[in-house]
């Protein structure tokens, strides 16, 4: 077999994103799922989900204890007897083994009836006491315990820094497929949430630094203690790191506070160079696609994690003395933030639109990147799902190299001002909602007279 050839442009910030080895995407088998009820409507519910959490860390910030709550709305028009809550944080640990637990576990849940948990313990099915009717809103509640994984990944730990990337259980979304009880990968993302909104107490040693999606502010707790809250409004999920993070606040001239958290021993010039792509990015992207609607956005930086991992207002970022892929990982809060995407079943939607911003941003000549794009068989194409790439792992490069370079080869098709009128009106019809290839490949058709179906065919957008 012939080896995957990468494009020249493919810069080294951009192979940060994929340092995860991808040896390790492969599917995770649903191991006691319950059986997804017939299709209804099709909008998305449940919906408007209100989060309400309060947690308490342990003296390094490796366990966390609390309560949860979430209140939600029934959008379909059929009666909602059930909803799933994922506990994506048990994803690489599934159900865990004999003295070592999974690391994210719910107990005392009150508002319904919980079932075993499902899909390698990422799963859990709890019945309502009552359909919920079309409109109507309700609550489950219940305790939260989250063990930070020993590994240097999105959630788990770096020295004696700690990330909360998916640690905390999230709704899981029902639409016209059914419910989406896809299995976690580690590689690429398997999430699908709808914006929510988010209050957290975290309740936390002063000694530690607690950067956290949405805007945040600090009280004084006990003895020797802090408590950091945010809010967030209209967010999809919420992250949190800890430890004895140094620190600075920027303002971005369109007035974002960018505050950046980073390890002692990142190397200084990549610290300073991510302040100053990250608030240009932020400003950047705040005048293509729509302003930036969350205030605050957190930088955390550390020497040795893998790549880049996006959460809204807040991302992780490896960072050497280049850098890192700051700008990408800011484009995310709009491709995957903003406009949001089913990331196990479309992950071009967010990914190779985060990576066609940033080569905008970066002046990358992209004119002939579509040339070096090498293929391994017919059935690769760039909206192929995670299903896919967690099959094909050589090739889960492709929808960060050839998919924005078909992007950009459509921005050339269309003409430059068309195509910036394209992704600033559709962030604005798609903003907190969910986007599909089907709506973006409507939209591209409905701003020029030229036939795309010959494009979509070559760049294998199906």
């Amino acid at each position: 077999m012939s080896s995957l050839r990468a494009p020249a442009w493919w810069s080294t910030a951009v192979r940060r994103l994929l340092v995860v080895p991808l040896t390790v995407l492969v599917a995770a088998s649903v191991t006691g799922a319950a059986t997804a009820p017939a299709p209804e409507a099709k909008t998305a519910t449940p919906d408007r989900p209100r989060y309400d959490v309060s947690l308490r860390s342990d003296a390094d910030g490796s366990h966390w204890a609390g309560h949860q709550r979430v209140s939600f709305r029934n959008a379909s028009d059929r009666p909602l007897r059930e909803v799933y809550v994922r506990l994506w944080g048990n994803g690489d640990d599934k159900c865990g083994m004999p003295g070592e637990p999974s690391p994210v576990k719910m107990s005392h849940i009150h508002g319904g009836t919980a079932d075993r948990l499902s899909v390698n313990c990422t799963a859990l099915r709890i019945t309502l006491p009552e359909p919920l009717a079309h409109g109507e809103r309700t609550t489950l509640s219940f305790d939260v315990s989250i063990t930070v994984p020993q590994r240097n990944a999105r959630f788990g730990r770096e020295g004696a820094f700690r990330f909360l990337g998916n640690a905390l259980p999230v709704l899981a979304v029902h639409d016209a497929q059914g419910w989406h009880l896809d299995p976690y990968v580690s590689t690429g993302e398997s999430f699908y949430t709808l914006a929510s909104d988010v209050r957290v107490r975290i309740d936390h040693p002063s000694a530690l630094k607690v950067p956290a999606t949405g805007r945040t502010w600090t009280t004084r707790g006990g003895p020797g203690r802090t408590v950091t809250h945010s809010v967030a409004h209209q967010v999809r999920d919420f992250a949190w790191a800890a430890g004895p993070f140094r620190t600075a606040t920027d303002t971005s001239p369109g007035g974002v506070r960018v505050k950046s958290y980073w390890a002692p021993n990142t190397p200084a010039a990549g610290v300073r160079l991510n302040r100053k792509d990250g608030v240009a990015a932020v400003d950047r992207f705040s005048k293509e696609f729509g302003r930036y609607p969350y205030g605050e956005i957190d930088f955390v930086m550390t020497k040795d994690f893998g790549g880049g991992m996006e959460y809204p207002g807040l991302v992780i970022l490896g960072t050497t003395e280049e850098g890192s892929a700051v700008v990408h990982e800011v484009a995310h809060q709009w491709w995957y933030g903003i406009v949001g995407n089913d990331e196990y079943g479309t992950p071009w939607l967010d990914e190779s639109f985060a990576q066609y911003a940033n080569a905008r941003f970066y002046g990358w000549d992209t004119r002939d990147c579509w040339s070096d794009v090498y293929w391994p068989s017919e059935s690769g194409a760039i909206t192929n799902s995670m299903a896919y790439w967690s099959t094909h792992p050589g090739e889960y490069h492709l929808i960060y190299t050839a998919g924005p370079c078909a992007l950009a080869d459509l921005e050339r098709t269309i003409g430059a001002d068309t195509m910036a009128r394209l992704l600033k009106r559709y962030a604005h019809d798609h903003w907190y909602g969910v986007s599909t290839t089907a709506d973006f490949k409507k939209a591209a058709q409905s701003v020029t007279d030229k036939d795309l179906a010959p494009f979509w065919k070559e760049h294998r957008i199906r």
